[in-house]
């Protein structure tokens, strides 16, 4: 019986594939038999080493989102490619009150407007070869809870979440399966500080069901089932992976 959490044969975009969560996608993909383009505005041959210690196939692509458009010739240059994941984004943390525009531009600029246009992109090479096409975006938990002094942060992951069920409303039917990923608490170097605090350490850990920060893999095994042909009815999803921390 095949595997229907194999990725064999599937080529895979991943944004942010540097480090942390992106790179944890990256790898996953990898072990599951995808090829993966990793995508960063800095060095993913970090990335890279991991993929290819493990046995897997993946190449590096310079990719710089502040230019939100500047991934729309990446689908073209680099098919076919199966799956795009949607990782990069950028935080800027201020009081509302003393919030500047040009924070919020950069953020919405990454982490919403490019995300729409990468999407746009994926999609149209993908209805030209007939469908066959994932798209994982990654929202937060602040696409359902409003958080303090990151109001662009959290309007960006908002907007995340309902453009993913906008896009699942339109190409489902067309043969593109979009989903999103709510990652909670994760322990990668983003996190470093608030680990590195005992109290809000505690506060956070006493807060989620489980008990633990979660690991980088925790969100690469839940982008390879989005991915899989076990996801093939799964459209407009928020897949929360944060131990429970919604559920609180």
């Amino acid at each position: 019986m095949s595997d229907i959490f194999s990725l064999q044969g599937k080529r895979a975009l991943v944004t942010g594939a540097n480090t942390g969560i992106g790179q944890a996608i990256a790898l996953s993909f990898a072990k599951a038999g995808a090829e993966v383009i990793c995508a960063g505005r800095s060095s993913v041959e970090e990335t890279l080493d991991l993929i290819a210690e493990a046995g897997g196939r993946a190449s590096g692509l310079p990719l710089d989102l502040s230019g939100p458009v500047a991934g729309n010739s990446v689908f073209v240059e680099n098919a076919p490619v199966d799956i795009l994941v949607n990782n990069a984004g950028i935080i800027r943390r201020a009081d509302s009150v003393d919030f500047t525009e040009a924070d919020w531009d950069d953020v919405m600029n990454v982490n919403l407007k490019a995300v729409f246009f990468l999407c746009q992109a994926f999609a149209r090479t993908v209805f030209q070869r007939g469908g066959g096409g994932k798209i994982i975006n990654i929202a937060s938990m602040l696409s359902f809870q409003g958080g303090i002094r990151v109001p662009s942060y959290t309007a960006s992951k908002s907007g995340v979440a309902g453009l993913t069920k906008l896009l699942a409303n339109e190409w489902a039917a067309k043969g593109i399966n979009v989903n999103a990923i709510a990652p909670g608490y994760i322990a990668t170097n983003n996190t470093e500080a608030l680990r590195a605090d005992e109290g809000r350490n505690k506060a956070i850990l006493d807060r989620i069901p489980a008990g633990r920060w979660g690991d980088p893999d925790d969100i690469g095994g839940a982008a390879v089932f989005l991915a899989s042909p076990a996801a093939k009815y799964v459209h407009g999803a928020i897949l929360n992976v944060d131990g429970g921390w919604l559920a609180r």
